[in-house]
């Protein structure tokens, strides 16, 4: 009786995983910072906008959330074109991004539900990409 051989993927391939994993969180970070952004400077231009009930425990002035979303949305992107040109340091600094900016949307939900949720989902998934390149190819 033989033993079956074991499977173990080249250097290459994980080389190749951990790539396109940083590519993935990249992009989706960069389209996720955009979103930030974008909810940052609506945020500050048009108040009304937004509507919120009553008693709302995370209950800042819009302006206030819009400038939290706007320097999230900035240092997310930088975070972002750092790990596009694969620097080792971008990629610690996008989890706790990503991480953040899903905390803050999170509270922002009841400003603007549909629009928080997606942004939850893209960095839900900058953060499973990072985690994945981290596992294949730790630097």
């Amino acid at each position: 009786m033989s033993a079956e051989p074991s499977y173990r993927p080249d250097r290459s391939a994980r080389r190749t995983a951990a790539e396109s994993a940083a590519i993935i969180a990249g992009v989706f970070l960069l389209m996720s910072s955009a979103m930030d952004v974008l909810q940052g400077i609506s945020a500050l231009a048009k108040d009304e906008l937004y509507a919120v009930a009553n008693g709302y425990v995370y209950a800042f002035d819009l302006t206030t959330w819009g400038w939290i979303h706007l320097i999230l949305g900035v240092i997310g992107v930088l975070v972002a074109i750092g790990i596009l040109m694969q620097q080792s340091w971008a990629y610690a600094v996008g989890l706790f991004i990503a991480g953040l900016a899903v905390l803050t949307n999170f509270a922002f939900l009841p400003y603007y539900p549909l629009w928080s949720l997606v942004v939850i989902g893209f960095n839900v998934f900058v953060i499973w990409a990072l985690i994945q390149l981290l596992r294949t190819d730790p630097r």
